[in-house]
């Protein structure tokens, strides 16, 4: 049975710069590339943990070779933020995300985010994310 959405009832929103989200973002002053998990986002800024895209194919090879997984947690204030998009495969092009799973064999938001939010929709805090 297919249930029907009334035309009174308000749909959800998909949020999806939500905490755990997989992103990249463009940064100014100085111009610099990040990806990671987004930990938390205001108004003030983002928090993210997460790596110089520069950085990616080092940190997939550290983890491939069974080194323990470094990476930092860093606030960016929003005046620095020029642009956040989501890590998503584009045609062909695998994400970031893809590319250390097929060469690590790891979940990368699972090790970004494992410190720091449940899985159960909370963060490490007890807080409900939205």
């Amino acid at each position: 049975m297919v249930t029907s959405t009334s035309f009174y009832q308000e749909p959800q929103a998909a949020v999806p710069f939500r905490p755990g989200a997989l992103v990249i973002v463009t940064l100014t002053s100085p111009r610099e590339k990040y990806w990671g998990a987004i930990l938390h986002l205001s108004a003030e800024g983002l928090s993210v943990r997460g790596i110089d895209v520069s950085s990616f194919d080092d940190l997939s090879s550290q983890i491939k070779n069974g080194e323990p997984f470094t990476s930092g947690v860093i606030f960016f204030p929003m005046h620095r933020v020029e642009r956040m998009e989501l890590d998503l495969p584009e045609g062909n092009l695998l994400s970031l995300a893809q590319r250390f799973a097929q060469k690590t064999g790891q979940d990368p938001a699972a090790l970004l985010v494992s410190e720091f939010l449940t899985t159960a929709g909370e963060i490490s805090g007890g807080e409900k994310l939205r």
